[in-house]
């Protein structure tokens, strides 16, 4: 089952609001796709929430569109930030990554984001998202949500 941000926002406002701030923050986070071996690819990229959706744009011909392609699967990092503090915690967004060709829903995006062209535009679908936090300075929080599952939280000592 796999669900798009909005449908992620709606059944976990708190933890979907943390994660689209932690994003936020920096413009340039790390995408890790599938090569045709199987390897893993990471390259930097700039995701864009817009309209109920998490979009990821990338240049015309880019190794990591031609990865996602292929095999839609992918994981997202946000930047981590300069230093250790991670206000917000560390955030990963994994999913798969579907190419919007030419059309009208393109055509919007065009002309509300004008990125340089060509490009490639991925609408995605979450499998999991996933937040790591130190509480209290005492606990290692980890809150990991699946589509029609529950937000399941660990701590750590």
């Amino acid at each position: 089952m796999t669900v798009n941000w909005a449908a992620f926002a709606a059944a976990e406002p708190d933890l979907a609001k943390t994660v689209e701030e932690r994003f936020r923050a920096y413009r340039h986070h790390v995408l890790a796709t599938l090569r045709r071996d199987g390897s893993p690819r990471t390259s930097g990229l700039e995701a864009d929430f817009r309209g109920g959706e998490l979009w990821l744009g990338m240049m015309g011909g880019s190794l990591k569109a031609l990865d996602l392609r292929r095999d839609p699967r992918f994981a997202l990092q946000a930047n981590p930030g300069e230093g250790t503090g991670m206000g917000g915690g560390d955030v990963r967004i994994s999913g798969r990554a579907y190419e919007v060709e030419e059309g009208a829903t393109k055509a919007g995006y065009v002309k509300e984001v004008e990125p340089p062209q060509p490009f490639h535009l991925f609408r995605t679908e979450l499998t999991e998202v996933v937040r790591t936090f130190v509480e209290d300075d005492t606990y290692l929080v980890v809150q990991v949500w699946k589509p029609g599952e529950p937000l399941r939280t660990v701590k750590r000592r």
